[in-house]
């Protein structure tokens, strides 16, 4: 740090208030740690020092106090709160642009999304592949909560079951469900479409309103330019048509985008394109500018990044490109308040970056869509490719070798084949019947159904902790997780059982704001000790008392 002011334009001046400067990396640690003050790194007998409180001043003259210091840097204050785009955070009633998202079968559970609302958060129940019943009971519990926490729930692309879609958007419609998180989708469907114009008006003012807000989740540059722009019109007119809009909404639908709020979606867990953030993010934002330019949209269009966000610096790095908020998901499901079991917690607590691989997905097996899980402790991965490789290869199971059926029989469906139809059959008699219509004329379509209920009940068997199918547990996973893991070990948060949602966000904002000052301080010509700008892991009654000096 000596020889880092060595022929170095002295910026400006300080004048300590009732505290005189501090020296050495403890003094200068402490500082960066509390990030709502400002840091004065000041000379002091041809050292560096860390001033505390007083008043500053720039410029080549010194001041007319008594005592003052040459200035070397000056880092202002930054709060968590201060983290990400205001725009969002107040369209939203937030205090932190932070957002818990939605990993499928409730693992984002209701209690997951109430304790991150209560805490200045939102967070978006995981409703893809659940029945009806169970997403409206979510609705429930959500909006019954005291104080109207602000709240989302997921509605996912459903290329193979159109219906459910369709049904959960009327759900969400009927119970007054204002925000939704849009995942995994290839292109726009009218469902998406309705639930985004319907009820669009002007108001008193003549500015358009749109009571239902669509935050997309994408990972590609084609699919998020259909989301940043206006709804197609033949979907508008189909729904015309339907008389479930009208025209009205259909024109003025043509002057807001589909999505108001664009994720970027980089290596994450679930459905995922496996993208870095450091290319995907700018490529969004860019997209998102000409489309701004294009539309000249009254709101500004908040993108956001997620996927691999679980440490302070990735967090940090996330906010330093411009994101509006962060989303977490994979470190999120080791957390209490997950929707899953604590055999799979435990098991993510132990991940490392390698322990993922990609598998096929249930809901798009036939289109060779892949989901991010974990490798460590399952075969699902293995087991899950085998099966896909059959679909492929053949017409019908029964053309499958016999050595080949007996291995699934035995170690996949633990039954028959024929056993297994049944048991599919009967789900999607009251899911879908018409995938049972299809699959009576062609066999290559039973043949998917069974593999897909394999890979659905996979899931599920996770969930629930059963420990007669722990090797075939579907977790999905985004290598975030090992990265996590290995920032908190030797904390507290090493031990599955003290991982709260909120204190795990709080830790990560936090945690985003000191390596931001460290950083600022680099950027001013300082060169920081080891371990000067890390930061561990705290309680929240911890980070209080930070945030408060």
């Amino acid at each position: 740090m000596q020889s880092s002011i060595q022929n170095r334009t002295i910026p400006g001046w300080w004048v300590p208030g009732g505290t005189p400067p501090e020296h050495g990396s403890p003094a200068l640690h402490q500082a960066i740690l509390r990030v709502s003050a400002p840091l004065f790194l000041v000379q002091q007998n041809g050292c560096l020092a860390v001033g505390q409180g007083g008043t500053m001043g720039m410029g080549p003259t010194p001041p007319a106090a008594e005592k003052h210091f040459p200035l070397h840097a000056y880092v202002p204050p930054i709060h968590p709160e201060d983290l990400g785009d205001p725009l969002f955070k107040e369209t939203h009633s937030l205090k932190y642009a932070y957002v818990a998202g939605a990993m499928a079968n409730g693992i984002t559970s209701a209690e997951m999304v109430a304790e991150a609302g209560k805490a200045g958060m939102i967070g978006f129940f995981g409703a893809a592949g659940l029945s009806l019943e169970r997403i409206e009971a979510a609705i429930s519990e959500l909006q019954a909560q005291p104080g109207g926490l602000p709240y989302g729930f997921n509605l996912i692309h459903s290329p193979y079951d159109p219906a459910h879609e369709a049904a959960t958007v009327d759900l969400y419609l009927r119970r007054g469900v204002r925000l939704v998180s849009a995942s995994a989708y290839l292109t726009l469907t009218a469902p998406l479409v309705y639930y985004r114009v319907r009820g669009i008006h002007r108001d008193d003012q003549g500015n358009i309103v749109c009571p239902n807000r669509v935050v997309a989740k994408v990972s590609r540059a084609e699919v998020a330019e259909k989301f940043f722009s206006p709804a197609p019109e033949k979907l508008l007119r189909e729904l015309v048509a339907q008389g479930k809009i009208t025209e009205t909404e259909a024109e003025l639908a043509g002057s807001v985008p589909v999505a108001e709020d664009l994720t970027a979606e980089a290596d994450s867990g679930g459905h995922t394109d496996n993208r870095p953030a450091l290319a995907l993010f700018p490529t969004m934002t860019a997209l998102r500018d000409r489309m701004m330019a294009k539309y000249q949209y009254a709101r500004p269009i908040c993108v956001g990044l997620g996927g691999g966000v679980a440490t302070p610096e990735s967090a940090a790095a996330a906010f330093a490109m411009g994101a509006a908020y962060v989303v977490t998901g994979s470190v999120n499901q080791s957390c209490t308040e997950a929707g899953t079991s604590e055999t799979v917690r435990k098991m993510l607590a132990e991940a490392r970056q390698a322990d993922v691989v990609m598998a096929p997905a249930a809901d798009m097996f036939e289109m060779g869509v892949k989901v991010q899980v974990l490798k460590r402790g399952t075969m699902f991965a293995m087991r899950g490719a085998k099966l896909y490789e059959l679909y492929k290869q053949y017409d019908a199971y029964e053309d499958i070798p016999q050595a080949q059926r007996a291995m699934v029989e035995r170690d996949y469906l633990k039954c028959g084949f024929e056993v297994a139809w049944q048991a599919t059959r009967s789900f999607f008699e009251q899911r879908d019947p018409q995938q049972n219509v299809r699959a009576e004329k062609d066999p290559k379509h039973r043949m998917a159904l069974v593999f897909r209920s394999y890979l659905g009940q996979s899931s599920r068997w996770a969930i629930t902790g059963d420990p007669g199918r722990a090797i075939d547990y579907q977790i999905w996973c985004g290598p975030a997780m090992g990265a996590f893991n290995e920032w908190v070990r030797g904390t507290f948060l090493e031990k599955p059982e003290n991982r709260k949602t909120v204190t795990v966000a709080m830790n990560l904002l936090m945690g985003a704001a000191v390596v931001t000052r460290a950083n600022w301080l680099r950027n001013q010509g300082v060169s920081l000790p080891a371990g000067a700008g890390q930061y561990a892991p705290m309680t929240l009654p911890e980070i209080g008392n930070l945030l408060a000096q």
